[in-house]
């Protein structure tokens, strides 16, 4: 396949309505790109083919992400990264990657919605040595999962809920991992709500679960077990637990629920 063709997929992944077709588009165009012996960059790969070669790659990760294919996303991640660590002289005059900030944002935010603390760090370390603390600083798609990572680190759940709204979200491919994220702390913090407390009320409940109407809490806690009535949402396990023992259960869990809660309260004059 010649230079030419591989180009031409790469118009058709570019547009919208080819989604669906995309996986067969790319499988076609990184064939083309092994027959120039430019899958892989190299010393004798010349700086256009490693262009090239970026940007089939960089349309497969984003494209795994609006397909939803995060093993897919990891993958182009890993295939992109011997071009991401080319020297500057390498690109010369092909010039220079379009959405390396984007998809290495868009991992860091897949490590925060997996829970890989230390994969975001090292990342994120690796980034500063080679571009330098202070070109990351600026790059507003890298400082989108740094703050939300801080915030985590705090605690402050209402400043993750609140980057993860509307014109926040730096793309719709964030607006994925970001909604896998919110999943992710919604069910922590419904695990500390079951050791802290033998029941809620369903208001409180919605702002501490980040949920958008009370129906969704009660279909929320009928996933998890929990008991609806009366206005109230029961932890029967936990109930049960203190009334066997004939005592309130207090644990660091509560102080986790009152501060989150406290924050929920707040959420609309922070959105």
């Amino acid at each position: 396949m010649a230079e030419h063709e591989i180009k031409q997929i790469i118009s058709q992944l570019e547009k919208p309505h080819n989604l669906h077709q995309a996986p067969k588009l790319l499988s076609k165009a990184k064939l083309g790109l092994l027959h120039l012996h430019a899958l892989v960059p190299s010393a004798n790969t010349s700086p256009q083919h490693i262009l090239l070669a970026t940007t089939v790659l960089e349309h497969g990760a984003l494209l795994s992400i609006r397909l939803k294919d995060t093993e897919a996303f990891t993958r182009y991640y890993q295939q992109l990264q011997p071009f991401y660590s080319l020297p500057h002289e390498r690109w010369h005059r092909a010039g220079k990657p379009r959405n390396q900030s984007k998809v290495t944002g868009l991992y860091l935010l897949l490590l925060l919605s997996v829970g890989d603390y230390a994969g975001f760090h090292t990342v994120l370390e690796g980034l500063e040595m080679s571009s330098g603390k202070e070109h990351i600083e600026k790059d507003e798609l890298i400082q989108y999962p740094v703050r939300l990572e801080q915030a985590l680190m705090e605690g402050s759940y209402d400043k993750v809920w609140g980057e993860t709204k509307g014109e926040r979200v730096p793309s719709e491919e964030f607006a994925v991992f970001s909604e896998v994220l919110i999943k992710t702390i919604r069910s922590e913090i419904a695990s500390c709500s079951e050791r802290a407390y033998p029941s809620l009320q369903i208001s409180n409940a919605k702002n501490l679960l980040f949920l958008d109407s009370e129906g969704a809490v009660i279909q929320f806690a009928q996933a998890r077990g929990w008991v609806a009535k009366d206005g109230r949402i029961y932890f029967p396990q936990q109930e049960a637990e203190m009334l066997a023992a004939g005592k309130d259960v207090m644990s660091s869990s509560n102080t986790v629920i009152e501060n989150t809660l406290g924050y929920a309260r707040k959420l609309e004059t922070i959105v």
